[in-house]
C-alpha cells in the first residue's frame, strides 16, 4: 500500500481521470515522483469498476482502491445489503473477507465483525478504507480465517464464508468440496462452535448437490440482481433439521420479487395446463434456478403451457407474478410463411422448450433485435411448436 497515493495531488488526479483511457496514462511520463504510472492505473481501473457496483466506495473521498480483480470478486452493494438482512447478534466472523464489502454491511447489523483476509496488503487496504467509511466495529485480521477461528475463544453468533471457486489444482470449480476452504470438510468442527453459518456459493451450484454436501441447512436464498442470479446463499443453524425453506429473490432496484417454498410443496403441487390465454408470464431467473415450476402455477392459480415449457398463462392479469408479464396479442403455429404475414422485422426473442436457438430463429426469420414486440417460441400442451406475440406490461407487473 503506497500511502503517497492518498496525498491531495494523486487523489485529485484519480478523481478527475477515473474514466480516462488507462493505456494513455501508462504511456505518459510519471505524474508523481513516488507513484508509478501502473499504481495510478490500478487506482483508476478499480475506481471505475466501483461506479455502479460499489457506489459508496466510488463516491467517498480518500478511498484506497485495491487491484481491480478484488473489486470484480467482491459482492455488489445490493447483494451485500441483502445478506446483512439475514444476520443479527453480537459477533460475526467473515472467514474470507476480501475487499470487505460484505463485512461493511454486516457491521450495520452486528455488534462486532472480524474480517479475516490472508492477503496482508489487501487486509491493510480494507482496514484503512473502513476508517475512511467511519466503520468502527470491524476488526481486520491479516490471517487465514480458519486458523483465526481455531484460536478464537468468544461465542460466535454468525460465521460467513465465501469459498474461493479457484482451485490451484482443478482450476475453476463449483462443487463445495473442491472450493477453498473445503466447507463440507470443516462443518463438523464449525457447527458446535457457531450458532449460525452463512455460506455464499456459485449460482451454478445445483441445489440437490449442495444439500448432499451440507448439513443443518435451514434456508437457501437464491439471489438475483436485475434478473441475473448472482449468489446462492445457504443458512445453516446447529438446531436445524428437516427440509430447508427455499427463498427466491430478484432485486430490481426499488422493487423486489420474492417467492418461497419447501421442496415437498413442489413435488406435491397439482398443475393445470392451458393453451395461451390473454396474459403470459415468464419466471425470473431466481425462480427458474429454484425449480418451482409446478408450484408456481398451483399457488398463483395460473396455467402452464406445457410440462417442460416454463411459461404460464391466465385470463385475468396477475400483477404480483415473480417475473415478467405480457399481454398476448396473437398465437400462431411455427411456420415461416405464417410468421411472414405478421410483417415483423424487429423483436425481442425468447425460447422455452424449443428445439432452435435464438440465433437460429433470428437468422431463419430475419428478425433484428429490439423494438416493442416480444416473441416467445415454445411448445404447447399438444406438443406443437408455436409463436406467441406479446406486448410487455410494465408498472406493478414487472
Amino acid at each position: 500500500m503506497n500511502k503517497d497515493i492518498l496525498k491531495t495531488g494523486p487523489q485529485q488526479f484519480i478523481k478527475n481521470n477515473w474514466d480516462t483511457d488507462t493505456v494513455s496514462v501508462l504511456l505518459q511520463k510519471p505524474h508523481f515522483s513516488t507513484i508509478t504510472q501502473q499504481e495510478l492505473v490500478t487506482q483508476l481501473e478499480a475506481k471505475k469498476k466501483c461506479r455502479f457496483k460499489l457506489p459508496t466506495w466510488f463516491q467517498t473521498s480518500g478511498i484506497y482502491y485495491p487491484n481491480k480483480l478484488h473489486v470484480e470478486q467482491a459482492s455488489s452493494e445490493a447483494t451485500a445489503a441483502y445478506k446483512a438482512k439475514i444476520v443479527s447478534g453480537n459477533t460475526l466472523i467473515d472467514l474470507s473477507g476480501g475487499m470487505g464489502v460484505d463485512s461493511f454491511f454486516f457491521s450495520k447489523k452486528m455488534e462486532s465483525v472480524v474480517h479475516c483476509e490472508i492477503n496482508e496488503n489487501l487486509s491493510e487496504v480494507v482496514a484503512y478504507n473502513f476508517s475512511v467509511l467511519n466503520v468502527t466495529n470491524v476488526q481486520c485480521e491479516a490471517t487465514d480465517g480458519i486458523t483465526f477461528l481455531e484460536n478464537f475463544q468468544k461465542p460466535i453468533d454468525w460465521m460467513y464464508v465465501d469459498p474461493s471457486r479457484r482451485n490451484d489444482f482443478k482450476g475453476k470449480v463449483f462443487l463445495l468440496k473442491d472450493c477453498l476452504p473445503n466447507v463440507p470438510a470443516h462443518l463438523e468442527g464449525w457447527i458446535p462452535r457457531c450458532e449460525n453459518i452463512l455460506i455464499k456459493t456459485s449460482p451454478l451450484l445445483d441445489l440437490s448437490q449442495g444439500l448432499k454436501e451440507l448439513a443443518h441447512v435451514k434456508e437457501i436464498h437464491i439471489l438475483a440482481l436485475k434478473n441475473e442470479v448472482k449468489e446462492v446463499l445457504w443458512v445453516l443453524n446447529k438446531k436445524a433439521s428437516g427440509a430447508p425453506l427455499i427463498k427466491t429473490v430478484n432485486l430490481q432496484g426499488e422493487s423486489t420479487q420474492q417467492f418461497q417454498f419447501f421442496l415437498e410443496e413442489e413435488k406435491s403441487a397439482n398443475t393445470t395446463f392451458s393453451k395461451p390465454q390473454k396474459f403470459l408470464y415468464e419466471p425470473n431467473a431466481a425462480l427458474l434456478k429454484a425449480g418451482a415450476f409446478q408450484l408456481t402455477a398451483s399457488r398463483l392459480k395460473i396455467q402452464k403451457l406445457h410440462v417442460h415449457s416454463h411459461l404460464y398463462t391466465s385470463e385475468d392479469l396477475l400483477e404480483t407474478f415473480p417475473g415478467r408479464c405480457f399481454k398476448i396479442e396473437a398465437t400462431i403455429p411455427y411456420h415461416r410463411k405464417t410468421f411472414k404475414a405478421w410483417g415483423i422485422k424487429k423483436a425481442n426473442v425468447s425460447i422455452r422448450n424449443f428445439p432452435e436457438s435464438v440465433a437460429m430463429i433470428r437468422k431463419k426469420l430475419k428478425i433484428a433485435d429490439g423494438g416493442d414486440h416480444y416473441l416467445f417460441f415454445t411448445t404447447d400442451l399438444d406438443d406443437k411448436k408455436i409463436i406467441i406475440k406479446c406486448s410487455r406490461i410494465t408498472g406493478k407487473a414487472k
